[in-house]
């Protein structure tokens, strides 16, 4: 099988893998308790993968310095002293691994109340590179107009949400979105795609047909858990005809919730392999530290599985080192 032969071999990694974007999630709660940095999931990770996002911080965080973590919505069972020599040592490393934190995600409404003023501040005091904006929220409010577009109660405030964030974390600090499922559905091309009901079909679109959209660097397709007629294809192309960048498509550890069938090792392999074709394409994985219920395997595999089909996917340099 190519992918075992891959991994067995340590794939060099070619020129074109190196550029592909990997992006994966290390979910803070599944971190290792531990007073030294050295021993954290997150120092000890291999440099196979270009960003990884620290999930997740609360768009209205309360932060006033001294890595002070308890009121960001951070989890990690460790103080933000150990986090912040976690992240010295990957890079330490892994110089060209970027690290980001990754700030709302479901249950993380406050976008009202955002302050990234604090959030920038947090980003330099930890010594990361930027931030990975997961814009979600508990209705979008998107509907069909009367012309055939979509429009969403949320367009305003979301395009205004990424353009605040550019401004308080200018280049070259890293701005990446994770997109909707469905996200850039409801038009066009797209305009039939399925699951296409409720208030999130084309929640994106506006956002990514901004002028704020010139403030990104990297954009990832959630592309799980949206039912079982949902296709994780249909979703990267719809996001493609919006976005001309680095484009990941989202590959998820856990069995979805709501149904459809699971990112075995084979499947995943399959479907990089279809955007492949793509220059920009790459993958994110959602997420480091979690491992699905029962007995693992090809067919239940955990994060490590899944980082190192996506590495091997992707030729990127390094595929045979251990994720821990």
């Amino acid at each position: 099988m190519v992918l075992s032969l891959g991994l067995l071999s340590g794939r060099a990694g070619a020129a074109e893998g190196a550029g592909r974007p990997f992006l994966a999630y290390l979910a803070s709660w599944t971190e290792v308790a531990t007073g030294d940095p050295a021993k954290t999931l997150l120092a000890r990770l291999p440099g196979t993968m270009s960003h990884v996002a620290l999930g997740f911080v609360k768009p209205d965080l309360i932060y006033a310095g001294d890595l002070d973590l308890s009121r960001t919505g951070l989890a990690f069972p460790f103080s933000g002293t150990v986090l912040k020599g976690a992240i010295a040592a990957l890079k330490a490393n892994h110089p060209d691994t970027k690290v980001l934190l990754a700030v709302g995600g479901w249950g993380y409404f406050g976008w009202d109340a955002r302050d990234f003023r604090a959030l920038a501040h947090l980003v330099r005091d930890l010594g990361a590179d930027g931030v990975d904006l997961d814009y979600e929220t508990a209705d979008s409010g998107c509907a069909r107009t009367p012309d055939g577009r979509i429009a969403c109660a949320d367009d305003a405030r979301a395009i205004a949400v990424l353009a605040d964030l550019r401004v308080a974390l200018p280049r070259p600090y890293v701005v990446s979105l994770a997109g909707w499922s469905v996200g850039a559905y409801g038009e066009g091309a797209f305009a039939a795609s399925q699951p296409r009901y409720g208030p999130y079909v084309g929640m994106m679109r506006a956002v990514l047909k901004s002028e704020a959209a010139q403030g990104l660097d990297l954009v990832s397709v959630m592309s799980y858990d949206a039912g079982p007629n949902f296709q994780p294809l249909e979703a990267f192309r719809a996001y493609r005809s919006l976005w001309p960048g680095p484009l990941a498509l989202g590959i998820q550890v856990m069995p979805p919730e709501a149904g459809g069938p699971r990112f075995t090792v084979e499947r995943t392999v399959r479907l990089l392999q279809e955007v492949l074709s793509d220059p920009k394409a790459g993958a994110m994985l959602y997420g480091l530290g979690l491992v699905p219920p029962g007995p693992t395997g090809p067919d239940n595999p955990d994060y490590r599985s899944l980082a190192r089909a996506i590495c091997v996917s992707l030729d990127r340099a390094g595929c045979a080192a251990p994720v821990p």
